[in-house]
């Protein structure tokens, strides 16, 4: 006569019972943690290069003037004129006072340009201006 060990009875699976509510907390940190970009760049534009680069932590109150190689100029999603950006600037520092205006400046733009633009941004009260570079 044989004797054969009983075995115990055990679940070999995995419980899956709280996976819904693991994913959804996942899901909801990922949508509130997650910023999107929110602008489509049209002109095309190379950065100078700079010594000394700081970087901006708060990117939320930032607001970006782009100046391509052909000299347009884009805010937003729009291409704009010079004489477009005192009353679009002004709107947007109504809406929030301490927005920061970065211009992302190609290399090669005329200096008038520039002149110009900040003198629209002057007019229009945005005095907190950042000029984007890379690193050398």
């Amino acid at each position: 006569m044989k004797f054969e060990k009983k075995r115990a009875a055990t679940k070999q699976e995995i419980p899956t019972s709280s996976m819904p509510d693991i994913i959804f907390m996942l899901l909801l940190f990922f949508m509130v943690a997650t910023t999107l970009r929110e602008q489509e760049i049209f002109v095309k534009f190379t950065l100078p290069e700079a010594k000394a680069v700081e970087k901006i932590e708060n990117k939320r109150l930032v607001s970006y003037i782009w100046v391509g190689q052909d000299e347009k100029i884009q805010i937003d999603d729009n291409i704009v004129k010079v004489k477009a950006i005192q009353k679009i600037m002004y709107d947007k520092r109504v809406a929030l006072p301490n927005v920061i205006v970065s211009l992302r400046v190609d290399k090669n733009s005329r200096m008038g340009l520039v002149t110009d633009i900040q003198e629209s941004l002057r007019k229009a009260d945005a005095l907190r201006i950042n000029y984007s570079a890379l690193p050398k």
